[in-house]
């Protein structure tokens, strides 16, 4: 079973910059197209940014332009670059398959100050 660890999370700045990065153990995840989601407090999971296999990308409009997916298929790892934060985007970040077909990691915590 495929467990996946993110990190790189903190306490940042309004217009800061934040990297997190998922890695995966007991599985590859170079097939799959993955995703990075955010949980805000009190509201439900959403995806914000998704990757495919070979390298395509797609946003939520709202991280459009700010955030920025990536991928090391070597390294079993998943990053999300965060640019430009918002107070709105304070929350929990967790990486899955786009669907969340694998069990959720336990998240990283993002908080950002206004």
């Amino acid at each position: 079973q495929v467990q996946l660890v993110e990190s790189g999370g903190g306490l940042v700045q309004a217009g800061g910059s934040l990297r997190l990065s998922c890695a995966a153990n007991g599985g590859s995840l170079s097939l799959w197209t993955m995703g990075w989601y955010h949980q805000a407090p009190g509201k439900q999971r959403e995806l914000v940014a998704a990757i495919n296999s070979i390298g395509g990308t797609t946003y939520a409009d709202s991280e459009k332009g700010r955030f920025t997916i990536s991928r090391d298929n070597a390294k079993n790892t998943v990053y999300l670059q965060m640019n430009k934060l918002k107070p709105e985007d304070t929350g929990f970040y967790y990486c899955n398959t786009y669907g969340a077909t694998l069990n959720w990691g336990q998240g990283t915590q993002v908080t950002v100050s206004s």
